[in-house]
């Protein structure tokens, strides 16, 4: 049961990762911004607190996935933007490859092919 919990736990954090990287891809943008895009694409079905975005952010920036700059626009409180770094969009493009293999073994062993 521990390998099935640590697999779904790497999963989750990885999904988080893969959401946070894709939002980035077409520009930079500050933390919020991130998660109400995410919120926005998925319909609905992933939202992230601000308590459990940043730390995601900060371990992408650690990884050298992303980098950070603060701005500060005149009537608006400082904002760190977040933009993707090469190595990001390899591990994205590598993140992509993973997930697609792993959705096409749920869709045929679930028998989800032709599902609605």
């Amino acid at each position: 049961m521990a390998f099935i919990d640590s697999e779904d736990h790497a999963r989750k954090k990885g999904s988080a990762e893969l959401l946070v990287l894709a939002q980035l891809e077409e520009g930079p943008r500050h933390g919020y911004e991130i998660g109400t895009e995410i919120e926005r694409r998925t319909r609905g079905a992933f939202s992230f607190q601000i308590a459990s975005l940043y730390p995601v952010l900060y371990r992408l920036e650690r990884k050298g996935l992303i980098v950070g700059h603060w701005v500060e626009k005149p009537g608006q409180r400082r904002r760190r933007y977040y933009k993707l770094t090469r190595a990001g969009q390899k591990v994205l493009a590598e993140q992509r490859r993973s997930w697609s293999e792993f959705v096409a073994a749920l869709q045929c062993a679930g028998g989800l092919e032709n599902a609605p």
